[in-house]
């Protein structure tokens, strides 16, 4: 018989040595008032993945877990004002620091990867930025516009897995091409991105560090071309281009490589910009369509965890709250890789949360969940501890 919940095992995923090492670092136990970081971290978890809208709906949802929380592994359930107290107080660096790490140790255990793109066989970053609206009254040190707030969220996903390996949140004024300049990509890879990041220094920066680069050309870029070459079924155009503009033959004076294509589904054209010249043209069609990846993720994200509305006002709370978000999205889609039934995320999100403290053994209900349960065994349970 399981002795404990769906809830705990998602918990046992996570390496206690390795979280509390992290907490002697940051020193993020100093001044807790009796709520440790792992209290809170349970309890911020619990927040996205049981869809809880408040610090009252933290405090009371855990409270209906009576008889549980040894297997939380809390002593006590943190009341609301002590919740708001930390959110205000205990450094957001600690839990950013729990999401690379937990982002190294299931990688260890499991090897994240597509399909789609596997011929080309670099790796691939998506990069994006996206705006969340915030309430000016209440959130006051996130102005946007006069009487607006806002922040925007920074993020470059690893194709593999689709996952965050760059995040930042910044004031939602802040432009994309700021934060770019601080994102390092290793040689040979390949970065795409939409038109917010085109700007030629920064292509020619990851041109010169032996990156590969798809994005979209503005409509009025000025260029003459060197070379056509032939083209076939949506391809429009394939030509090798210079920019003839002073400032943008200053910025990036090397050949780039322009493709018109014709998207027959939609009937819209793109034209595309690159640096590598031995792609075929749909292939570089095809590396710009998964860029519709990262959009998907922002959806999801905002979709199934708690980052559109904040269980706190200042921004160290906010910014707990997001990373929690990354961390409960990570171990979801950890799930959904190993399981062996088909689940689409919002399946599994919905039905982790109606049975987040059922006691099923957790693989064996991902894999066959609407069959009867299998119980879980000792042997079961290191497979969920340690993949």
């Amino acid at each position: 018989m399981v002795k404990i919940s769906l809830f705990s095992q998602m918990l046992s995923l996570i390496p206690r040595d390795k979280f509390d090492r992290l907490v002697a670092k940051h020193g993020s136990d100093k001044h807790h008032k009796g709520i440790n970081s792992w209290t809170h971290f349970v309890s911020m978890l619990f927040c996205h993945i049981g869809g809880a809208s408040s610090v009252r709906d933290i405090s009371n949802g855990l409270t209906s877990t009576t008889g549980n929380l040894s297997h939380l592994g809390i002593d006590r359930i943190p009341c609301k004002s002590s919740l708001s107290y930390i959110n205000k107080s205990r450094t957001p660096e600690l839990f950013k620091a729990v999401y690379f790490m937990l982002l190294d140790h299931l990688s260890a255990s499991h090897k994240f990867s597509r399909s789609g793109l596997s011929k080309l066989r670099r790796k691939i970053f998506l990069a994006d930025a996206s705006i969340i609206p915030l309430c000016l009254k209440v959130f006051d040190w996130a102005c946007y516009r006069s009487q607006k707030g806002a922040v925007k969220l920074h993020t470059v996903l690893d194709y593999d897995g689709l996952l965050p390996v760059f995040v930042k949140l910044t004031d939602a004024k802040t432009h994309e091409i700021k934060v770019a300049k601080e994102m390092s990509f290793p040689k040979g890879s390949v970065v795409v991105v939409d038109r917010g990041y085109l700007d030629f220094s920064w292509l020619k920066v990851l041109d010169s560090r032996g990156c590969f680069f798809v994005t979209r050309a503005k409509s009025n870029m000025a260029y003459q071309f060197k070379e056509q070459y032939d083209v076939e079924g949506e391809v429009l155009e394939d030509q090798d281009i210079y920019l003839t503009t002073y400032a943008s033959k200053k910025e990036y004076g090397s050949l780039l490589r322009r493709v018109r294509f014709l998207d027959s589904t939609t009937g819209k054209e793109y034209v595309f910009l690159t640096n590598n010249r031995h792609w075929d043209a749909q292939t570089v069609a095809d590396i710009y369509k998964e860029r519709w990846a990262i959009e998907v993720f922002f959806k999801q994200i905002k979709s199934h965890m708690k980052i559109k509305s904040f269980v706190g006002t200042s921004e160290n709370a906010v910014l707990i709250q997001i990373w929690t978000a990354m961390i409960a999205m990570l171990l979801l889609k950890y799930l959904k890789e190993r399981a062996q039934y088909d689940w689409h995320l919002s399946n599994l999100v919905t039905f982790i949360r109606l049975n987040l403290f059922v006691k099923i053994g957790l693989m064996d209900w991902l894999d066959n969940p609407f069959y009867k349960p299998i119980r879980v065994t000792k042997g079961e349970q290191l497979r969920i501890r340690y993949g």
